[in-house]
């Protein structure tokens, strides 16, 4: 399935700047304090993760291959803060490319638009991982929200599928965020159940941040088999 792009080119370079600036000035705190929701990791090991995963998909653009591997991160903490930066700095410049460039993916399409918005929506979800490590409460963009909600449904589910880590539902529930009015449909057919709430909500169920149960979550329907349904895994 290929996407529709709801944010351009320069709207998701802005908020991956933002989100990368915001999830730098995390690095200040307790390198040590641990990310729920990522199993052992710690604020380290994201930072590690974010800042070789921005190496790697920059690779992907500006050199079409998916095989390139970073060193570790550095762990004093002043080191590790001018190697994040270093690596968000090499990130931006290979993104500042025409959305159809061709690049390597893991998923249609095999462009650089492809990396544009997916490197924006794992920089949003992690930023709010950092800040959650930090004990800050930072909030989503409820429209970068709403087409990472979009993204669980036309490339992480299917990717999944493809890869033989989930099956392909087989009933549909229906996801509908109350500040932006979007909604979007997994599965086929007509949907059991629809989940309501914040497009930020929505995302941080979708990746296991928040549970199906949460009261941010209104459900309607036959919720036991939606949310059975949304149990995939959706996303890797």
């Amino acid at each position: 399935m290929v996407y529709v792009r709801t944010v351009d080119r320069a709207g998701y370079l802005a908020h991956l700047r933002r989100d990368l600036d915001a999830f730098a000035a995390c690095l200040g705190a307790d390198l040590s304090a641990p990310v729920a929701h990522c199993g052992s990791w710690t604020l380290y090991d994201l930072a590690n993760h974010l800042g070789r995963g921005n190496l790697w998909s920059a690779a992907a653009v500006t050199e079409r291959r998916g095989d390139h591997r970073a060193d570790a991160a550095p762990r004093d903490p002043a080191a590790l803060a001018a190697w994040f930066s270093d690596t968000c700095g090499v990130l931006l410049t290979a993104l500042e490319v025409d959305p159809s460039t061709p690049a390597w993916t893991f998923f249609p399409p095999e462009t650089a638009g492809f990396w544009q918005r997916r490197r924006c929506l794992e920089t949003l979800v992690h930023r709010w991982d950092a800040e959650h490590a930090a004990g800050i409460t930072g909030k989503l963009d409820p429209e970068l929200a709403g087409d990472g909600v979009a993204e669980v449904i036309d490339t992480m589910a299917p990717m999944q599928v493809q890869r033989g880590r989930a099956r392909p539902p087989e009933q549909a529930v229906r996801l509908a965020a109350t500040d932006t009015g979007s909604s979007w449909v997994l599965g086929p057919g007509d949907p059991v159940a629809t989940a309501s709430g914040a497009a930020g909500d929505l995302l941080l169920m979708l990746w296991h941040r928040l549970p199906a149960g949460d009261p941010a979550i209104t459900w309607a329907g036959d919720h036991v088999t939606a949310q059975s349904i949304l149990a995939g895994p959706l996303v890797p």
